[in-house]
């Protein structure tokens, strides 16, 4: 429960305009409820009755359109603006609901703060304030028995000091999200340099075990070869099976540190041979939909994790059947892994890292401090789906 509220917070927190959004249907609920109960002769009340109702519905409308997708910067001002034109537009064509509408106009520059932009809320804060005393003023005017209440003078300088103040809150937390934005900017770029580092270290590893001991024990292999056709010995053809192993495995190592398919031909192609090795070792069927998505900046990542995801398959899935898709959707690459196994509990991951087995531990941090991200959906029994995306690649 305490991750789906984490969940939640996160994507409000994300996208200010759903914060704003989510508001208004309570603002909306407000005006109608202060209105019956304040029992406002209208002037007009089948035109107020309209405007509200359409308020309403183009409440509900915005809201699904921005928990739908991302919202356009422009959505959070505009929506706003509108909000206080419908407000001061109820006020006028009611005559009678200025007082009270009072509580919304207290609340409008509030719900504004949520988005992070000081200037706007100053603007929002000052206008609404301006809007009130404007409409009190029209409604003196226009009717003759109704004088302009002191008590406006005071409600207008509350609404003033309303909008300093939620200027200011607005302007403590924009700075507040541009640290946070800087610093995970910050850990983002050290993650990347560590993992460039990584794979540096592993290239010149790699590079040293192929021409060096690799190709010792090759020519070890040629000698020994042309010693067995000279004198045959069994103990020689034992001597040859070691070394022959010992060559496999230390391929074996140079591909894992640094897959020069994965350098030359790109992610789509590494991943297919690294599926051919796996079904090569293991009796499982392995079907493949791999689209081609060239050499994205995070391929290694990408490969290190389809390689993980799959040792933990041959390890201990017990499955019979694995689903490897590969596609790139908008800037991101997303990689998914199905097995059809015994699954396990995706709780157990973080005790395998305070256990000190940091492999699937080690992905899920990179993927995250990298903006990318990896879910794992499994339940005992029935199987388990794994899904890869990528950091946005940077245009």
């Amino acid at each position: 429960m305490t991750r789906q509220f984490q969940q939640i917070a996160g994507f409000l927190a994300a996208e200010p305009a759903r914060v704003s959004a989510i508001l208004r249907l309570p603002l909306v609920g407000l005006i109608a409820v202060l209105v019956w109960i304040w029992e406002v002769d209208h002037w007009l009340p089948a035109l107020y009755a309209v405007i509200l109702g359409v308020y309403a519905v183009a409440a509900v409308l915005w809201l699904l359109t921005v928990l739908k997708g991302p919202v356009p910067r422009w959505g959070d001002w505009a929506s706003t603006s509108v909000d206080l034109i419908v407000i001061l537009t109820l006020c006028l064509v009611s005559g009678g609901a200025t007082a009270a509408l009072l509580p919304v106009f207290f609340l409008l520059p509030i719900s504004v703060a949520f988005q992070d932009r000081p200037a706007l809320t100053a603007i929002i804060g000052i206008v609404t304030a301006g809007g009130y005393l404007a409409v009190w003023i029209f409604y003196s005017k226009r009717d003759d028995k109704v004088g302009l209440p002191n008590m406006v003078y005071t409600h207008f300088g509350f609404l003033l000091w309303l909008a300093v103040a939620v200027t200011a809150l607005c302007y403590v937390l924009a700075r507040r999200s541009a640290r946070v934005k800087a610093l995970q900017d910050m850990r983002r770029q050290l993650v990347s340099e560590a993992m460039q580092s990584d794979e540096r270290h592993n290239r010149e590893v790699a590079e040293h075990l192929h021409d060096g001991p690799l190709q010792t024990l090759l020519a070890a292999r040629l000698e020994l070869d042309e010693a067995r056709e000279r004198n045959p010995d069994p103990a020689l053809d034992m001597v040859y099976s070691a070394l022959q192993e010992t060559a496999t495995g230390l391929r074996s190592t140079v591909t894992e540190l640094h897959p020069q398919v994965l350098a030359q031909l790109g992610l789509t192609t590494a991943v297919r041979e690294l599926l051919r090795q796996f079904e090569s070792r293991t009796d499982l069927d392995v079907v493949a939909e791999l689209d081609d998505v060239g050499k994205p900046e995070s391929q290694a990542l990408l490969y290190r994790a389809a390689r993980e995801l799959l040792t933990n398959i041959g390890k201990h899935a017990k499955a019979k059947t694995v689903t490897v898709g590969l596609t790139r959707r908008g800037d991101r690459v997303v990689l998914t892994i199905d097995d059809d196994g015994t699954g396990f509990d995706p709780a157990i991951v973080a005790q395998y890292v305070a256990d000190g087995h940091i492999g699937l531990g080690s992905l899920l941090a990179r993927f995250d401090a990298m903006g990318g991200a990896m879910d794992i959906d499994s339940r005992m029994g029935h199987g388990t789906r794994a899904t890869v995306t990528s950091p946005p690649e940077i245009s």
